[in-house]
């Protein structure tokens, strides 16, 4: 089983969005008892609380249910218990890579890294924004940012590991 990790600073907004729409995806594509994901935080703001409000209704909407997640925050342990740890922008990838303990096994990049239409012009992937401070057009872009990220990952990791996937993700 392939573990992935997503991360944002509180893990209310950006992270549980990604993890709940992988989730969704990699279920339809039948690809759903190969792979389990997760999200931490950077920071401690909003452990043990559930995504903020507009996060949810935002993905409930689109048929992704993220009412049961709670933040957490990063522990030194998912440093060799993920396969993939990705995070949201390059702030919290540099954070990462300063506090991955000696030993570390998972491969630390940019979620967006593998969204096709979405990468940098130094090849890597765009920064998922932070919706919190904004309206209801910033989490729509959030599940738009997942949706191609989660596609594209999936997309990847059933290449690398020749995972058969049952439903188109385009």
């Amino acid at each position: 089983m392939l573990k992935v990790l997503f991360v944002c600073t509180g893990n209310i907004c950006r992270s549980p969005t990604a993890e709940g729409v992988f989730r969704h995806l990699a279920d339809r594509a039948g690809l759903g008892a190969l792979v389990s994901a997760d999200s931490a935080g950077t920071h401690s703001y909003h452990v043990g609380e559930p995504p903020d409000p507009r996060t949810v209704r935002a993905a409930l909407a689109r048929g992704v249910d993220l009412s049961a997640l709670r933040a957490r925050k990063v522990a030194a342990a998912d440093f060799t218990r993920f396969d993939h740890i990705l995070a949201m922008d390059r702030g919290h990838l540099a954070q990462l890579r300063r506090i991955a303990p000696a030993g570390a096994t998972a491969a630390l990049r940019l979620f967006l890294d593998d969204a096709p239409g979405h990468i940098g012009h130094e090849g890597e992937g765009q920064e998922v924004p932070d919706p919190y401070y904004g309206g209801p057009d910033g989490f729509e872009q959030v599940l738009d940012l997942c949706e191609a990220g989660s596609r594209g990952l999936l997309d990847r990791l059933s290449r690398e590991s020749r995972f058969p996937i049952r439903e188109s993700l385009g």
